[in-house]
């Protein structure tokens, strides 16, 4: 079982709206600089995604998991994923 696409938009959005000002995620930040505020704005119901977009956050999702040390099991909130981490910020 993965992470719903719906729930990795609203957990990545989660994430840049509690995270986008910490010194030490300021280079994942800048990296996925399309697919971070992209989340957040999908999330808060400001756009819609395009198949484009799913790429630039799909990839995020998955440079997310890495930065933290673990796999996709199927996550529902974000609280799950520092539970379940090695690095958490």
């Amino acid at each position: 079982m993965t992470t719903d696409f719906s729930k990795k938009i609203e957990i990545l959005g989660d994430f840049y709206t509690q995270f986008r000002d910490n010194e030490k995620m300021k280079e994942f930040i800048e990296f996925n600089d399309v697919g971070l505020p992209l989340a957040y704005l999908t999330a808060e119901g400001l756009c819609e995604i395009t198949e484009d977009g799913k790429k630039y956050v799909a990839e995020t999702w998955d440079l997310f998991l890495g930065i933290i040390g673990i796999k996709d099991t199927g996550f529902e909130h974000i609280t799950e994923i520092w539970a379940a981490g090695e690095d958490t910020p």
